[in-house]
């Protein structure tokens, strides 16, 4: 009986079963902040599960290239996890759904050249590879455009031409086309990689007219297609351990994306053809000059030891500054004078979904103090201080009073309501929408110009010598 359940196929079929079994458990653990760390060992073991479940199967005839293959992988992502810093985990997240979807790609074009001479035409496997391919190449290119722009490698401002959206269906209608015609004509090599560039250009097309505001909601989109592409491998190569993953990380990409959108009050089509900031860019040039107010870390620490509550709300200056620590000693030491502090969290903050989230916890802020933008915006008009740290159009009041505005009808903090308002920031530049933010010039707003860091060591600083 045991001898039998060690044979390699039976052997690899409980692998699977367990790895897909910890996938879900992780993907369960890891909504919760409290389960999170338990989520990531499940995840971390059901992968390592899963990669030795594979390397038994029959179907591996040869380990060498295996071997090369995984000491190259390694020996570039070792140093990426451990060398990149947390403000380049959005671009890491990019270009690692780049490789993925590539990988699926490559898989696709093997099997294609495999099966084709043998494949009876309009068959379920060329369905599912065409459906692999197109997703895979796309989201391939898809992300490394991703990567560019949130690297800016390249503008992230929308880059919109004439025609744009028509070019953009034509090319998709032609991939669906050819990729219909391999379907039941699979021996039409000559087509192939017609079909293949077809997809890589759609990816490219596809997000080159989004803005930077709209990145954490293309990272979670395009987190969807990888695992569709997945999942559709899966019926190609029946694999049921990739159809369970696959069709996990394409549903929870797309449910995130989802929330996304709905946290920026805009739908998929808006997100994937809007253009988010062009008429910001347009209109660059023409901002009125109007007086700031502005002020020392050493005349902003008396008025946050005399607060009674502070709202703190961060955004991608403080991942850009890795001020996270400075920023929770602060929180610390407002904290030991009896203030009632909180951190306003809005869902797109930085640039990936839970950005803010992943900063806060590393510095070891407690989670019950991160507060949701629908909860935290009830409590700004009572709130003494609101300190913004680095956050620019999460808390532009143009989303709610300007109908003409850019990101009109997105949800922000309402900062602007607080009794006093802080904004600790390098300059006065346009944030990554790219279009001007009113609060910096209203009459309870209070700028304090520096490097989000060494500004909050400042106020530390100053909040100590005030104590002792």
């Amino acid at each position: 009986m045991i001898a039998s359940l060690l044979e390699g196929e039976t052997l690899v079929q409980i692998a699977y079963l367990i790895a897909s079994g910890l996938f879900v458990l992780a993907l369960m653990w890891m909504s919760s902040p409290k389960t999170a760390r338990r989520g990531v060992w499940a995840g971390e073991v059901g992968m390592v599960l899963a990669v030795v479940g594979t390397l038994l199967h029959h179907d591996v005839v040869s380990y060498d290239l295996i071997l090369i293959a995984m000491l190259i992988g390694t020996a570039i992502g070792v140093p990426m996890a451990y060398l990149m810093p947390m403000t380049a985990i959005p671009q890491r997240t990019a270009i690692s759904h780049a490789f993925g979807a590539l990988a699926v790609g490559l898989i696709g074009v093997a099997e294609y050249y495999k099966l084709a001479p043998t494949e009876a035409p309009g068959s379920f496997v060329m369905w599912a590879l065409m459906f692999e391919m197109l997703l895979g190449f796309l989201t391939c290119t898809a992300s490394v455009i991703a990567f560019a722009k949130l690297q800016e490698i390249m503008p992230t401002r929308p880059i919109m031409f004439s025609g744009q959206r028509l070019i953009n269906l034509a090319v998709f209608a032609a991939a669906i086309v050819i990729g219909g015609m391999l379907i039941f004509t699979p021996t039409s090599n000559a087509l192939f990689p017609a079909f293949i560039a077809l997809a890589l250009i759609f990816g490219m097309l596809l997000v080159i007219p989004i803005g930077g505001a709209d990145m954490p909601t293309v990272i979670a989109l395009l987190n969807s297609y990888a695992g569709l592409a997945a999942s559709a491998m899966g019926f190609a190569l029946n694999n049921k351990l990739l159809i369970i993953v696959g069709a996990l990380d394409g549903t929870s990409g797309f449910i995130l994306a989802m929330i996304m959108c709905k946290a920026m009050n805009r739908s998929f089509s808006n997100v994937l053809f809007g253009g988010f900031g062009q008429m910001a860019a347009s209109s660059a040039g023409k901002v009125e000059e109007r007086p700031v107010r502005s002020m020392s870390a050493e005349e902003a620490a008396p008025m946050l030891d005399m607060a009674s509550s502070v709202v703190i709300i961060p955004g991608y200056g403080m991942a850009v500054a890795q001020a996270q620590h400075r920023v929770a000693e602060l929180y610390e030491h407002l904290e030991e004078q009896g203030i009632d502090v909180k951190f306003a969290i809005h869902p797109v903050a930085g640039r990936m979904p839970g950005h803010m989230n992943v900063l806060l916890a590393e510095a070891d802020v407690p989670y019950d103090k991160l507060v949701e933008l629908e909860d935290i915006n009830p409590e700004m008009p009572q709130t003494d201080v609101a300190l913004i740290v680095g956050a620019n159009d999460t808390v532009n009041p143009s989303a709610r009073d300007d109908p003409n505005s850019a990101i009109a009808g997105m949800p922000i903090i309402e900062a602007d309501k607080a009794r006093t308002v802080m904004v600790v920031k390098r300059g006065m530049s346009a944030g990554f929408a790219g279009i001007e933010n009113p609060i910096y010039y209203n009459e309870n707003t209070q700028m304090l110009f520096g490097d989000a860091k060494k500004m909050s060591e400042q106020l530390v600083k100053e909040l100590h010598e005030l104590n002792d």
